[in-house]
C-alpha cells in the first residue's frame, strides 16, 4: 500500500535498530549516538576517502560529518534511512572541505590500497602473500588508477551514482533517495 505521494519505505532489521538509536539520540541518550557511529564510522570514512582521496584528510571530515550529523539529529524524521541521510551529511562535508581547502581530489597511493572491514592487525597494508608477485601488484595498480581515472572523468552526479551503486552497494531507491 502506498501512503501519500510516496511509497513506504519498508523497515528491516537494521532500520528498525537505527531508527530506535535516533530516537534514543533525540531524548538525549548521548551512548545511542556513539552506537550509531561505531556502526557507520568505517563505512563513511570509505565514502570520503573515495572523494578526497587524501588519508590525513578522511578522520578529520569523517569527525566532523558525525557532529554535523549529531547537531542535525533532532531535525531527522526518518522519510529515509538514517545511512541515507548521513551519507549525505557526509558527502556535502567532504565537498565542503575540498572547497575550504581548495584541493581538487587526487589519487594517492594510500587511496590506491584497498582497505579491508576484517581485524586490521590481521595483515600490514603492504605486506606480501605468497601468491603476489611484484607484476601483478604492478597490474592491480594500473587497472585501479585506470578505474579511477575513468570515474573521475565522469560528471560529479554520474560519479556519486556509481560510488553509491557499486562500492556503497545502495539499492536504487536509495540512491535516488539520496541524491534526490
Amino acid at each position: 500500500a502506498r501512503t501519500a505521494a510516496r511509497p513506504s519505505r519498508e523497515m528491516t532489521p537494521e532500520s528498525d535498530a537505527d531508527a530506535l538509536l535516533v530516537e534514543r539520540t533525540k531524548r538525549g541518550d548521548v551512548r545511542a549516538f556513539e552506537m550509531l557511529v561505531v556502526k557507520y564510522q568505517r563505512r563513511i570514512e570509505r565514502l570520503i576517502s573515495r572523494m578526497v582521496r587524501d588519508v590525513d584528510l578522511v578522520p578529520d571530515i569523517a569527525q566532523e560529518t558525525f557532529i554535523r550529523a549529531y547537531r542535525a539529529i533532532p531535525q531527522f524524521r526518518g522519510e529515509s534511512a538514517f545511512y541515507t541521510w548521513l551519507y549525505r551529511i557526509a558527502v556535502n562535508t567532504a565537498k565542503k572541505a575540498l572547497v575550504e581547502l581548495k584541493r581538487n581530489p587526487v589519487v594517492s597511493e594510500a587511496a590506491l590500497v584497498s582497505r579491508d572491514d576484517g581485524d586490521e592487525t590481521s595483515r600490514a597494508e603492504n605486506e606480501l602473500s605468497h601468491d603476489e608477485t611484484p607484476e601483478a601488484m604492478l597490474a592491480s595498480k594500473e587497472i585501479a588508477a585506470a578505474v579511477n581515472a575513468a570515474i573521475d572523468a565522469l560528471s560529479e552526479d554520474l560519479r556519486q551514482a556509481i560510488v553509491l551503486r557499486e562500492i556503497e552497494g545502495l539499492s536504487y531507491e536509495e540512491i535516488a533517495d539520496v541524491m534526490n
